[in-house]
């Protein structure tokens, strides 16, 4: 058997790309140990001082407080939205289904700062609702729709639904067969579709920037840590650890996305 041959302008493309997307990310780690607040080589020393200050740096935490409420709660709405969108879309007599689908997927191509004006002239003007963190978690919630919809739909797509028959057969009706059947086989797309979900409320600023009111996420505070030097290392140290755990987590979801598409039973 001939074994493929590896293409010389495919692999330095693949490490051109790679160095190009993270090395960037490796040097802001870097300088996360760097023992002077001034970011720029040669560094200075080694330290862990900037990390023992994020202990004490209680705005900074409380605004990572607020971004995992936001992220969490906003995952949760939008998979069970997305989740119902989802297996709807994949029943082949659901009218209109491709124009639902492209509607649906709208929130995901459309920019950001775009989706920021629009929600704060919907709360402000329209609504006449204060700014807060629950209209955070609600414009969090329509970004996140998309990708959930999105990731559930792949591993529905090879789902066996001989499978709900047989379970309505044995007398089962249809929400019991959707809690007993599908839902425990589609759960490892589930859960990779939550990690997506929260990775991208966590990290969203330019939207989130536009309906912040006195209270505020990571990012936005991270930014405006930017104004004042001093404070600057004790903001790479945490923007460091959330890249980490991002990378984390989208290994983590990668992997139960594949899990799923694994364990899904195909029709004959």
């Amino acid at each position: 058997m001939n074994k493929p041959r590896t293409s010389v302008f495919g692999s330095v493309y693949f490490v051109l790309m790679a160095v190009f997307l993270y090395l960037p990310i490796m040097i802001l780690i870097i300088f996360s140990f760097n023992d002077s607040m001034v970011l720029a080589f040669p560094l200075k020393g080694f330290t862990f001082e900037w990390y023992r200050q994020l202990g004490n740096a209680h705005e900074l935490l409380i605004s990572a407080r607020n971004s995992v409420w936001v992220g969490v709660l906003s995952s949760l709405v939008a998979v069970v939205i997305g989740a119902i969108a989802a297996i709807a879309l994949t029943k082949r007599h659901m009218p209109a289904r491709n124009v639902f689908l492209s509607l649906a997927s709208v929130p995901l191509v459309m920019p950001s700062i775009v989706l920021g004006v629009a929600m704060l002239v919907f709360f402000r003007r329209v609504l006449g609702m204060e700014l807060n963190m629950w209209l955070i978690a609600a414009a969090h919630v329509l970004i996140s729709i998309p990708s959930t919809i999105l990731i559930v739909m792949a591993r529905l797509a090879d789902f066996s639904y001989n499978l709900e028959e047989a379970a309505m057969d044995l007398g089962a009706n249809y929400w019991l067969t959707l809690i007993k059947v599908t839902i425990p086989i589609s759960l490892p797309a589930l859960v990779a579709a939550f990690l997506t979900a929260f990775t991208t409320s966590f990290d969203e600023y330019a939207m989130t920037t536009l309906i912040t009111g006195t209270d505020t996420t990571l990012p936005v505070y991270l930014y405006s840590l930017l104004r004042f030097p001093r404070r600057l290392p004790v903001a790479v140290a945490m923007g460091s650890i959330i890249m980490v755990i991002s990378a984390i987590l989208v290994v983590l979801a990668e992997w139960l996305r594949r899990l799923g598409t694994n364990r899904i039973p195909k029709e004959d």
